[in-house]
């Protein structure tokens, strides 16, 4: 095998681009055709990252699929990595297993892999799909990968290994034709909610915009991290609460949760994890789509009476203050909730890199 100098991505399933904007920061890897078929996930890609060819479009068009793949040969494509969407990996959706209509974004990337052959692919997914049904799609999943003759480590990814702040375990299968990359190991210092978002902490409910100067100096050394070469703020916009959120909120004191409510203020959200604030000295539990709503769990800030921003979300979802999200309020939730953590994608990078690096 000859010795590769870059590895030029093709990124499925690429949402706003956290994957490959982590991968990024590797200099030794660069996203050359990226493919979503949500148009505004697309728009902040292109925008964040303007050297990609990102296509709009839906996987199981053949017009597009064949577009893709002429794309990529021509841009020399020897990597593709994404999180295909899968919806039947259950006890019930066994009988039909990868050929469940519900599953099929799985065979159309590994229908990809097979028509591009990279030399190295990565798949990123719910932690569940390792176990459910007994491992059942899991073994399925392996025994695809390795009939396209494509040697595999996978294993459960926490983002709080990788200096991530916030806990987060993903599914992640790293697959090559001729090394044995290990998944990487990361380390057991976190970084906490404090250390990402605490000089954001001045905003109230309704305040702010979606650019801002910044009022406050860097407080850590991941805030540093985080502002490096960004002149502005973006998307730091607080949610305008309903009067009775409000009023919820300030019942709860720093850092505490629905157990400081009256038992009729629980409304219909019955999880204990309902209307909690997060800890400013541990990470963040799971940044999911609706992080801006006190009532869909663990997700208001650690003292003040409003949920967290979008910058505050994508903060601790790894994205520095430069990546600039594009699209209305619904869509940017969607975008930070749904992404791969930029710095445990590096992660992932370096792991590969470094494998690929050693002498021949």
């Amino acid at each position: 095998m000859n010795k590769i100098a870059e590895f030029r991505i093709l990124d499925l399933f690429c949402g706003a681009g956290g994957f490959s904007y982590g991968m990024h920061r590797n200099k030794h890897f660069k996203t050359a055709v990226a493919l979503d078929f949500n148009a505004k996930a697309a728009d902040t890609f292109k925008k964040n990252m303007p050297e990609t060819i990102v296509v709009i479009g839906d996987i199981t068009d053949e017009k597009i699929k064949k577009d893709i793949i002429e794309k990529s040969k021509a841009e020399k494509v020897n990597m593709i990595i994404g999180g295909p969407p899968c919806q039947g990996f259950s006890m019930k959706g066994k009988k039909l297993g990868l050929d469940d209509p519900r599953n099929f974004l799985f065979k159309e990337y590994l229908h990809i892999v097979e028509e591009v052959q990279p030399e190295v692919f990565v798949i990123e997914n719910v932690k569940s799909l390792l176990s459910t049904a007994g491992g059942w799609f899991k073994d399925e999943i392996l025994a695809y990968i390795e009939r396209l003759g494509y040697n595999v480590s996978y294993g459960i990814l926490n983002a709080k290994r990788f200096g991530v702040p916030q806990a987060r375990e993903r599914a992640i299968f790293i697959c090559s034709k001729s090394k044995n990359i290990p998944l990487p190991v990361g380390t057991d210092d976190i970084v906490t909610v404090r250390d990402a978002i605490s000089d954001l902490a001045y905003l109230a409910s309704a305040e702010g915009d979606f650019e801002l100067d910044y009022v406050t100096e860097a407080q850590t050394d991941y805030q540093r991290m985080m502002r490096r070469n960004s002149k502005k703020l973006y998307n730091h916009k607080a949610s305008a609460h309903s009067d009775i959120a409000l009023q919820k909120l300030a019942m709860i004191p720093p850092e505490k949760g629905k157990e400081y409510l009256p038992e009729e203020m629980w409304g219909k959200q019955k999880f204990n994890t309902t209307w909690g604030r997060l800890v400013w000295d541990t990470v963040s539990p799971t940044i999911d789509t609706r992080f801006d709503t006190p009532s869909n769990g663990t997700n208001s800030h650690p003292e003040l009476n409003r949920a967290i921003t979008p910058r505050e979300a994508a903060r601790i979802q790894s994205f520095d203050d430069n990546f600039v999200f594009h699209g209305s309020k619904f869509y940017i939730r969607s975008q930070i909730g749904n992404a791969v953590p930029p710095l445990m994608a590096e992660a992932i990078a370096n792991e590969i890199w470094e494998n690929y690096d050693e002498e021949e």
